[in-house]
């Protein structure tokens, strides 16, 4: 009886540990899909500034607006940035592009510029990078989040302190596009 005791405990403890390593596993891979997105937004920055340089010779009032914008809007290189920051940096990027691409339908000398058009590659380079990352981390939270929630490993996740993560915020300026 002792026996049959101790092994029914050993089992449940192996389970347990199982349970607790899946969790930090799927917690590790929502923090680096979190970090690559910072890292893709990072990158996008640093060619916008570059697009702001360009725009400098072309448009010198423009430029110094863009400045300021980029100057209020700093990216989080958070080590370990929330999915609230992410959000935030998107919306800061986005409304930066605009700007920018108000900026060089203004200059049509500047669109032709070899540099720009590079530049403009690598945003959209970025973007879809962004895109990708988004995607991977939201599916991730979903493998995360089933993990969390999901019974018996539910009652481990609650007892070791895993809480369901947030889901990145889509992007609802998209929605207004016309249906084609």
């Amino acid at each position: 009886m002792l026996i049959a005791i101790l092994a029914l405990a050993a089992v449940l403890i192996l389970w347990v540990i199982s349970v607790q390593n899946k969790l930090v596993k799927a917690d590790e891979l929502c923090n680096n899909a979190l970090k690559q997105i910072n890292v893709q937004q990072v990158s996008r920055y640093d060619a916008l500034q570059a697009l702001v340089k360009l725009t400098r010779e072309y448009a010198t009032y423009e430029s110094e607006t863009l400045q300021k914008i980029i100057a209020e809007r700093k990216i989080t290189a958070s080590p370990s940035p929330t999915a609230a920051e992410i959000n935030a940096n998107e919306e800061a990027l986005r409304e930066i592009s605009a700007k920018l691409i108000a900026v060089a339908e203004q200059y049509p000398d500047l669109k032709a510029n070899e540099n720009y058009k590079q530049t403009m590659q690598s945003i959209e380079k970025y973007e879809e990078n962004v895109r990708l990352s988004r995607m991977t981390f939201n599916d991730t939270v979903t493998k995360f989040n089933n993990e969390v929630r999901m019974f018996p490993g539910s009652v481990v996740a609650r007892m070791l302190g895993f809480a369901k993560r947030d889901y990145l915020a889509e992007d609802t300026s998209k929605k207004d596009y016309p249906v084609i």
